[in-house]
């Protein structure tokens, strides 16, 4: 095994202690949120950039250490693309079952022309 450069040492121990920062409140707040909505924006806010943060440290690591691997490249680009359009999926999915929220979650179809930009 070789000895990585003392900034590089740092800056992946940055990026993973970063990525594991935000993964950590994102999976707290899903436990902790009320209702679906808010309980889907956590996870796929925060979860995705701590997971990106732990793979950007894989590959400053292994880039570094070796060659640059291809892999953990794909799999960032995998993940910031699948992310947002599952997550979209999964919210429209919650507005058609038209599932229980809050009080204080806003569903602002009821009232289209108040948060309307067209001029009256």
């Amino acid at each position: 095994m070789t000895q990585l450069p003392s900034w590089a040492e740092w800056l992946v121990s940055s990026l993973i202690i970063i990525g594991a920062l935000f993964a950590l409140v994102g999976s707290i707040g899903l436990a902790r949120l009320p209702d679906f909505m808010a309980r889907l924006h956590a996870p796929t806010k925060s979860t995705t950039l701590g997971v990106g943060g732990v793979i950007l440290g894989s590959i400053v690591y292994f880039s570094v250490s070796s060659t640059f691997s291809f892999h953990e490249l794909l799999i960032t680009i995998f993940l910031f693309l699948t992310a947002p359009i599952s997550a979209h999926l999964l919210a429209k999915a919650g507005l058609h079952l038209e599932l229980r929220r809050v009080e204080n979650t806003r569903d602002l179809r009821s009232q289209p022309r108040q948060y309307s930009d067209e001029d009256d």
